[in-house]
This record gives structure tokens, sequence and C-alpha cells, in this order.
């Protein structure tokens, strides 16, 4: 069907086809092309050490002075590879000894370390005193250091906290990087994580590349820290932590708490059953498609460690080895926010049965248009929020009035969401969304009783850009509301297709079905005809309305295609289906069915 021009001035509204199959093909593109330049990228944090134990390292520094990692038990410690030979090592040498200077009277330790064997000691003395670095320069050429912190580039920075776990590893910032140079950084990783540290919080990006030299390092003796036995202080006690403790803690959606290890011990048989069956931590994307920067699942290694522990009696260890409590902000994620719109009122959650979606519509009463740069949803019983949704509804004489999604049904985008473990976004430097002035905000909210009635009045806070963006953005939609899945059907296909009429830069994926969803699909099919897989989501569970972010930006030129494909079961082997016997036709209610496939990104011209 054509596309109702609803976006005059939108970047994405091109033509929405769609279609109704009932079989699956599947196509890979090849690699892409080695880019020229090289900044930093992000990293899944458990695939390079974040939130490990770090071994007590051993070090001598230029001026003779012997120490240890444990020396700063309680402090935060910030450990720098360089080199001197490093041309973006040298760049960054100024830039650690400020960095040094500014935290040396907040009690954090920096270490520069060169793991080189070839550079000799006046040098980098040399190198030390051009910059006006006052921490303190580690020689370390049987790279105990790099091996210990798994580094392979001249300026991976590393933050360890006061229980030596390692919270941050990637880049200082993203000024230098291979093949260019900014006048200033853009995002300040390190001194991010620093902050964090400081608070006992994690840093919102844990792991990152530093384009840098390779380091070349000395043959490695037999690993001692693996040798250990796994005890719950040691490794488990981290891997709980990292991977659980942000949803099973007090207060929030976690049916249990796991704070603890009594909590973990009291609840063994199930953590082992959800880990190795792959429910838990919720994340379904298939492992051969793409790489995602809020990637949630587990490492086979943590897998396995969590499991061999739990086999082997879950034994406690030295609380010594514990790691430090982690600290969850209590107020606003984002900051101070400039505006809070709130709920009129409270909303009353029954203890059981099931609610219809809630909406709620709250005036703004902005006298001009405002440019969000960071956004949050805050309910006040988050346990019995599936998730929410908030719309914006355009005055009616605005003169982007045209580029409003249509936010009755939700089809084709809309301003924020939240579902548990995500409710709050802070947009890249230059991009922001359009908030208009007389707005309405129109919550749509979706509760799931869960044995205790309460009350719930959700807000939205947001923090305004200076003025308007480098680039607008959008959360749209592909979508079909034009599919009936037979009764029985236990692989039902719904496929929908929007063109795109102007390049664009997208930067992340968000399938949306019902309790008879049960698989996603994203492809981007290229002008020449080419295919690529995007998004594959072969276990798609309703309980989690998760948001994919790129690892890396997808740009896609004018003239490709974004094809979502969703299957259904509405067959009785589908436990949550209330109607094996119904034809599933488009609606809103959990018992009916959607196909959307939401997505954000912005205009590149």
């Amino acid at each position: 069907m054509a596309c109702v021009n609803r976006t005059r001035s939108s970047f994405l509204c091109a033509s929405v086809v769609a279609a109704v199959t009932a079989a699956a093909t599947f196509a890979f593109a090849g690699a892409d092309p080695v880019p020229v330049r090289e900044g930093p990228v992000i990293l899944k944090p458990a695939e390079h050490r974040v939130g490990q134990l770090i071994e007590d390292v051993s070090f001598t520094d230029v001026a003779g002075k012997q120490g240890k990692l444990s020396d700063h038990r309680g402090k935060v410690v910030v450990v720098c590879m360089t080199t001197v030979g490093c041309p973006v090592s040298k760049k960054y040498a100024p830039v650690l000894a400020g960095l040094e200077a500014k935290y040396r009277d907040r009690g954090v330790t920096f270490l520069v370390v060169n793991p080189t064997r070839h550079e000799s000691a006046d040098d980098m003395k040399s190198s030390v005193a051009a910059s006006g670095f006052a921490g303190r320069y580690v020689h370390d050429p049987e790279a105990k250091w790099a091996r210990a912190l798994s580094a392979t580039s001249s300026t991976d920075a590393f933050v360890i906290d006061g229980a030596r776990t390692l919270v941050y590893r990637g880049a200082v910032d993203d000024q230098f990087g291979l093949g260019y140079a900014l006048a200033r950084p853009r995002r300040q990783f390190l001194a991010e994580a620093v902050e964090a540290a400081l608070k006992g919080e994690r840093p919102t990006t844990p792991a990152t590349s530093a384009p840098g030299c390779d380091l070349t390092l000395p043959a490695a003796a037999a690993p001692e820290a693996h040798q250990r036995t796994i005890t719950y202080h040691n490794r488990v006690s981290r891997i709980i932590q990292q991977n659980c403790v942000e949803c099973h803690r007090e207060g929030e959606n976690g049916p249990f708490t796991l704070t603890s290890y009594a909590d973990v011990k009291g609840n063994l048989a199930t953590v082992k059953r959800v880990v190795r069956r792959g429910v838990m931590p919720p994340w379904f994307p298939s492992s051969d498609v793409g790489h995602w920067a809020n990637d949630r699942s587990l490492t086979p290694r943590d897998r396995d460690d969590l499991v061999a522990w739990i086999d082997a009696g879950a034994p406690e260890g030295d609380p010594a080895d514990a790691p430090a409590p982690l600290q969850f902000a209590t107020g606003w994620r984002i900051g101070k926010p400039d505006a809070v719109f709130e709920l009129p009122h409270a909303i009353k959650v029954p203890a059981t049965g099931a609610m219809e979606y809630q909406r709620v519509a709250v005036q703004t009463h902005l006298p001009e248009d405002k440019w969000v740069k960071a956004v949050e949803i805050r309910p006040t019983s988050p346990a019995v929020v599936h998730h929410v949704l908030v719309f914006v509804v355009y005055p009616p004489n605005h003169p982007k009035l045209g580029s409003q999604p249509r936010y009755k049904d939700g089809l084709d985008g809309y301003f924020a969401g939240l579902v548990p473990g995500q409710g709050h976004a802070i947009l890249p430097p230059g991009v922001a969304k359009l908030l208009p002035k007389e707005a309405l905000l129109v919550f749509q909210i979706h509760y799931t009783p869960n044995g205790t009635a309460t009350e719930d009045r959700p807000k939205i806070g947001v923090v305004y850009a200076d003025g308007p963006p480098e680039h607008e953005l959008s959360t749209r939609g592909v979508f079909n509301t034009r599919f009936r899945i037979p009764p029985g059907h236990d692989n039902f296909a719904v496929t929908a297709t929007h063109a795109f009429r102007n390049p664009v830069r997208l930067l992340s994926f968000n399938p949306h079905s019902h309790v008879r969803g049960k698989a996603f699909k994203y492809e981007v099919i290229y002008p020449d005809g080419r295919t690529e897989t995007v998004l594959d989501l072969p276990r798609y569970d309703f309980n989690w309305q998760m948001e994919y972010q790129l690892a890396r930006p997808l740009d896609l030129p004018a003239g490709a295609r974004l094809k979502v494909t969703g299957w259904y079961d509405n067959s009785d082997k589908n436990p949550a289906n209330p109607d094996p016997k119904a034809t599933v036709r488009f609606g809103d209610q959990t018992w009916d069915e959607m196909m959307i496939g939401y997505f954000s990104g912005y205009r590149l011209n």
C-alpha cells in the first residue's frame, strides 16, 4: 500500500509495503570494507574482563618505588597503557596528565604503564617530563599489567574500583584515533567511567576499543588467575552483579533479590535452569548477526563458570575477595532534568488479573519548541510496569504537524519508551528529538499485576539541548495491520517493508508483537538488490520489549529498504496463547496482535 505522507519533514517515510507470507528467506551480506579511519567502537564488556576481579599485580615505577594493586584497596585506580614511540600515545600523554591532576585530590591513583622492552628508561622519563604527568609511570617489560588487564593497544585505559574489580576498559576519549584528530572530544569515556566509579555506579559505556598502536608482548607464562577455585566472592558475585542485580534487587521487577550470597544460594536451582536455557539474562538475538552496544548476554565463560560453581556446591570463598556493593542511582540517571511531566493522578493496579493498556495525556504547556538530548521515564511502582511508551501530539497549527507519528495505535513511532532495564536515553552529541510547543504527551502504560495491589504514577524527565541539533532523531515503525493469523497456525509470518528516500543512519531496532509473537528478522535490501540481515531474533519474548542498539551505526543509501518479518504461534503449543481457536487480527491489547518493527535514526542530508 502507498505510504500516507505524514512525514513531510521526516527523514524516514517513503513507502510502506505490507504483505502476509507463510515462509522466510534468510540472506547474509558479505564483510564490510575495512575503514580508513578508526575511532573507538563499543565492545561487549564481559568479553574484555569488565566486571572481573583483577590479580594483585606488583610493580616498580621508573622512580624506583615499589607497589601493588592491593595497596589501593578502597580507592579508584586508573591504569593507562602507553609507549614512547606511538604517535597516538604521544597525543594522549598531556590528556592523561590533565586527568591525573583533575582527580588527584579526589583520591584517584593514575598509573601509566609502558609494556615495551625496547624503549629506554631515559626515553620514558623524558616523555613524563614533556607531558607534565605527575602520577606513577611504570615500565613493565614482562607485561604483567597488560596480561592482567588483557590490554592490546598502546592507548588502552582501565578503571579499577576499590575492590579490584575492573569497571571500565577502552579509549580515553574519541578525540584522537587512527587517521583522524578532532579539535575536542565528543565523548570522554575515561572521565565518565572515573566519575561513575567514585559513586559506586557502573559507567554508561563500560568497554570500547582504543585505537592506537598494537602491543607486542613477550611470551606469557601459564596463567594463574584461572587456576583458582571458583567461589562466590572471587568470581560469581561479580557475574551476578554485572548481569542480574539491575532487576533482581529490592523495589525492581525481578521476582526475587540476588544481592547477597544467601539470596543466590537460596535460588541455585532456578538460576542454573534459566542460565542453561539462555533465558536469563534476557537477550535473544542470534550471535551470528550484528554487534550490539547493549548486549546483555552471558559470555560462554561466565555461563560455564556460574554453572560449574553451582555444580561444585556453591562455595562462598573469602569475603576479602568480594566486590564493592554496586550503587544504583536513586534519582534521575540523565542528571537533573530541565522539565518533568507527570501523570495528573496515580493509576490503581490490582493484585491479580489483566489490565488493558492505560492511556493518559499530559499537557506540556511549552511556550516554544524544545530539542531534547536526554529523556527518562520513571514509574513509582516499577515491579508492576511491563512497559511504557510516550507519544507526542503536536498542536494543530504546528508547521511540522505532518511528521507527527500516529500516537493512537503507536504504529509508526514513539517519543520515549521504558522496559525493564531500559528506561532512559542520552542521545549522541549533535543529535536531539523535537518536543513541540504546546505538545501533549500521551503515556501508554502496560501493567502486569504481581499479587500485591498498588498504585503507580509515571513521569518523564527531559534535558534540553542548547539549540537545534545537527541531526533530528526519530523513532519510526515498519508495520502491517492487515494480517489474519489462522487458528492453530504455529509459524505464521507477517512482513512489512519501508523504503528510504534519503540517505539515513540507523542507531537501533525495537521489534514489537504480543504473546503469540515468536521470532523477528530485520533485513536491508540495498538498491543493487543485495540483502543483508541486520537483526535476527529467533526467540522473541513479549515480556522483554527490548531495543537493540547497534555498536556501529548503520548507514543506508537513498533507495534502500528495511524489510521486517515477524512470526507468530497461534497454536495450542504456545502456553501464552489466550485462544488457539481464534483468528487473530491487529489490535493494541495483549490478546490481540501487532506487527511493528520500530527503528531509530536520522537523515544524513
